[in-house]
């Protein structure tokens, strides 16, 4: 579970610093956000939407109330009383370093100041810093608040405290062992950068074209595994000292242009952004980052689904937002709270009907685990298999709607369980109601049998307190 709430402060809220304070706020840090830019407001209005729209559909729990948002006329206000300072200005040394002097004036000795720079190292950082040591490279990509990597350079104390703040997060903290310039991932999309500028000034391919490539071939791949875990495989049975080895010789061959690069002339650069707004110029850019952002919860989904790659760290973060148990048995039993996500809707853009059936299972698996029959207990070769459901739909229900379900037993002992559920949207209206059947069994002759004695037990106790509740008008 999250600890107590803490204070980011977020210095420019551009792309990226807006980025940041939907992350630190959606995970309920408050948040001051300093920017000089009269549209400010705005825009960081525009980035919360979307982030209040997809991050939480990540997750199949609740996340931590949302943190406070503060904007601040100043960085000497911004930064007071922070835990965590971000630094996101424009990539400028000298700016940096006033930006830098200012917050060490007025920022708690404790804090960490992270610098959003793609490109220069801490030592750079650090030149004519008071507390050197506790400013450090935290380099992200965008959007912030859904790509959980953070590339962390700095001294080893500095990082230690930052990546524990943003594993709490949700991120995945990645520490470079040492300075380098633009750390390790703009150093390897660089060198893809490079490239395609000569793809396209050869007129070899289209942005678009090369756009294909990447998102249609082995950037699917590299989103699970990375390019060493792709490139084992690709090995075959022999491994990677295989791939090597038949591979290896492609590398004295003059496929690319890596240690040259095309000079960015006038040319050049309006030949990129003509071949870019007939590639993507029919929707603005909010539109894209829509597209984005659906496309991203969708895809983390699917690997969350399969617990690989950036979804097995979604699937960490669930087990610390898992709510406890401890309710009142004598109320409907809260059993289902959440946000709907993009990949839970069809082409009539509401939740498809399948999907409610995945909400009464996870229901079910809710007060299962409420009555001991946990996943302990399944291991130990016992379950609940649901034998009938009855639904009845009252009303739509889109991506990013707000539901709770409530749950009230109305039958539990021997062998059955049965279970009606109610769904209802943020305002509380009802979506849909189920009445449901589960039979205990024996995972192994897969047949029925009775429940362990302190099941039957809890059980009935819960049963004796519900029974006070009217019985339900749909049933």
């Amino acid at each position: 579970m999250m600890g107590a709430r803490r204070k980011a402060a977020i210095i420019g809220g551009g792309v990226i610093g807006g980025g940041w304070a939907a992350r630190f706020l959606l995970s309920g840090w408050d948040v001051a956000l300093f920017d000089p830019d009269p549209e400010a407001a705005r825009k960081i209005d525009e980035v919360l939407g979307n982030a209040r729209r997809s991050l939480p559909a990540l997750s199949e729990y609740q996340l931590p109330r949302e943190g406070r948002l503060i904007l601040c006329d100043t960085i000497e206000a911004a930064v007071s009383d922070a835990d965590w300072i971000q630094e996101s200005v424009p990539e400028r040394l000298d700016l940096k370093h006033s930006v830098f002097a200012r917050i060490e004036a007025h920022a708690p000795e404790t804090a960490l100041i992270g610098s959003s720079t793609s490109g220069f190292p801490p030592s750079a950082l650090q030149q004519r810093a008071k507390r050197p040591a506790s400013i450090f490279v935290a380099h992200p990509f965008n959007p912030v608040y859904l790509l959980p990597l953070v590339e962390l350079v700095g001294a080893s104390g500095t990082t230690g405290r930052a990546s524990a703040i943003l594993t709490e997060i949700g991120m995945k903290p990645l520490v470079v062992r040492r300075e380098i310039e633009a750390h390790i991932a703009d150093r390897l999309l660089e060198a893809v950068w490079r490239e395609a500028l000569w793809l396209i000034r050869d007129d070899i391919a289209t942005t678009e074209e090369i756009d294909d490539a990447i998102r249609f071939g082995f950037g699917l791949r590299w989103a699970q595994m990375g390019l060493f875990e792709t490139y084992r495989i690709a090995g075959g049975e022999a491994g990677m000292a295989h791939f090597i080895e038949q591979f290896g010789p492609c590398l004295q061959w003059p496929w690319t242009k890596l240690m040259d690069v095309p000079e960015l002339t006038d040319e050049l650069v309006l030949k990129i952004a003509n071949q870019s707004d007939q590639q993507s110029g029919a929707y603005s850019i909010r539109e894209l980052e829509r597209i984005r952002d659906d496309n991203l919860v969708a895809m983390m989904r699917a690997l969350k689904g399969r617990g690989w790659g950036a979804g097995a760290l979604l699937q960490e973060r669930d087990a610390r937002l898992k709510p406890y148990n401890d309710q009142d048995f004598s109320k409907p039993i809260i059993s289902v709270a959440r946000k709907i996500p993009i990949d839970w809707t069809d082409y009539n853009g509401h939740m498809n009907e399948s999907r409610y059936g995945q909400v009464w299972s996870d229901a079910a698996d809710a007060v299962m685990t409420m009555i001991g029959a946990d996943a302990d207990y399944i291991k130990g070769g016992r379950s609940y298999f649901t034998v009938d459901t009855h639904t009845r739909f009252a009303n739509e229900c889109h991506a990013g709607s707000a539901i709770e379900v409530t749950t009230h037993i109305l039958e539990g002992a021997g062998k059955k369980l049965r279970l009606f559920h109610e769904m209802r949207d943020g305002a509380g209206g009802l979506v849909a109601s189920c009445n449901q059947l589960l039979i205990h069994v024996s995972l192994k002759t897969r047949h029925s049998c009775q429940p362990a004695a302190e099941i039957s037990q809890k059980l009935a106790a819960i049963v004796q307190q519900q029974a006070v509740l009217p019985k339900p008008e749909k049933l």
